[in-house]
């Protein structure tokens, strides 16, 4: 029997309709701060992610699904979401829309990970790019709203992180200094530390190896380090947040997985696990770095099957869609009428079931309580002659006269 590859899932539909119930309420709470979804293609040229999410990180390095096509391009299925849409604000010319330009996208990601709980080779994340605005306060935006998508979704005990990583000004001294720090052991680090060391030190900062990690406690920290511009940046997000009565706290250890971070990077931790949920920070070179005129932008992105697991955690009074009425017909002419209500009924948003097996009476009646139907409607030979029918309320066992018109079916459902 063929099977699915490692790393992927098939969603069934007992549990699809749980996703879109949270993504739907994601969307909502989106939109109501004015971002407009975007979607950008599966697979992209390669260099697109080496030159924006990094040489030195461990998804370019390490993760990224990269082939030649027939043509001999090199293409990358998309291992996260922010590269691809930066690539589409600049090649559609969306630099001309208003400012700031407010982008949010729900996209499956690809990646070769160890397949683990909670790590898929094929994931999906929904995100939010805020492009356009220098100021803390689209930093302060950004975070608010990540905060409401945890509230819609009754998802509590969350804890938010925040970090400056500062700017490439102030981050040349910081780094002169980690590269003191670490250099004493340089050795003993993993083989993907060493090559990390001259070309971007910080990411070994990011390095999951025990070892490394342990090398790495007592290190400098960026936020120490910071120029004048980015300090006052971050007092200001977090003199704002805490106006807002926003709860934080500091992690100087916060430095994302991603080159194109600058200043403000932020986390959302589940309290109860203490994994990351979700993740974002202020990234103001990555259009430059993609040929555009130096443009701040700030977003977030989270992945959806570790959120999935903590709203089904939450929210376990969540019930599959049912259908509002099961219509019971025997006989050509009889199926013929059930059709006619069933499409009626339909066209105005009900559930509706009817027979397409010629099954018996009670084959019928035995499936429509299988699937769980609310009503039951039954046309034969003698509802067909007299335009009149019994609905049965299969919860209350209640049953109501109707006339086989659609008016007066619906005053029942």
């Amino acid at each position: 029997m063929l099977q699915k590859p490692k790393g992927t899932r098939d969603l069934l539909p007992t549990e699809s309709y749980r996703w879109q119930d949270a993504e739907k309420k994601v969307k909502e709470v989106l939109e109501s701060y004015n971002f407009k979804e975007i979607r950008v293609p599966v697979f992209e040229y390669t260099e697109l992610f080496q030159r924006g999410v990094g040489e030195t990180t461990d998804v370019v390095q390490k993760e990224m699904y990269t082939f030649d096509d027939k043509g001999g391009r090199s293409i990358t299925l998309r291992p996260e979401g922010t590269a691809g849409v930066v690539r589409a604000y600049l090649e559609n010319g969306m630099g001309s829309m208003p400012s700031p330009v407010k982008l949010w996208y729900n996209m499956g990601m690809y990646r070769y990970e160890n397949v683990q709980k909670g790590r898929l080779r094929e994931f999906h994340q929904i995100g939010a790019e805020l492009i356009g605005s220098s100021s803390y306060l689209a930093d302060v935006d950004v975070i608010l709203m990540a905060n409401q998508i945890f509230k819609a979704l009754n998802i509590p005990d969350i804890k938010l992180n925040i970090n400056s990583i500062g700017c490439p000004k102030c981050r040349s001294e910081y780094q002169k200094k980690l590269r003191e720090f670490i250099g004493k052991n340089l050795d003993s680090y993993c083989d993907t530390c060493k090559t990390r060391f001259e070309k971007n030190p910080m990411r070994i900062l990011d390095c999951k190896e025990k070892r490394c990690k342990e090398f790495n406690v007592g290190a400098p920290m960026m936020i120490d380090y910071l120029c004048d511009e980015c300090s006052e940046h971050f007092e200001k997000v977090k003199e704002t947040l805490t106006a807002l009565n926003v709860d934080f706290e500091i992690d100087s250890g916060i430095v994302r997985g991603l080159d194109y971070y600058t200043k403000t990077v932020f986390e959302f931790i589940d309290g109860n696990s203490g994994l990351t949920v979700l993740g974002g920070g202020r990234y103001d070179g990555l259009v430059q770095e993609f040929g555009g005129q130096p443009t701040p932008a700030v977003g977030f992105a989270t992945g959806v099957e570790r959120l999935m697991e903590m709203y089904n955690a939450n929210n376990p009074e969540l019930e599959e869609t049912k259908p509002d009425l099961y219509i019971l017909s025997l006989g050509d002419n009889e199926s013929k009428k059930a059709f006619e209500i069933s499409e009626a009924l339909r066209s105005q948003k009900y559930i509706v079931e009817k027979d397409i097996f010629a099954r018996s009476f009670k084959a019928q009646m035995k499936y429509a309580d299988k699937i769980g139907a609310k009503n039951l409607l039954v046309i034969g030979e003698e509802e067909l002659k007299t335009n009149t029918a019994k609905i049965k309320n299969m919860i209350s066992g209640e049953e109501k006269e109707v006339s086989l018109d659609v008016e007066s079916i619906k005053n029942v459902l």
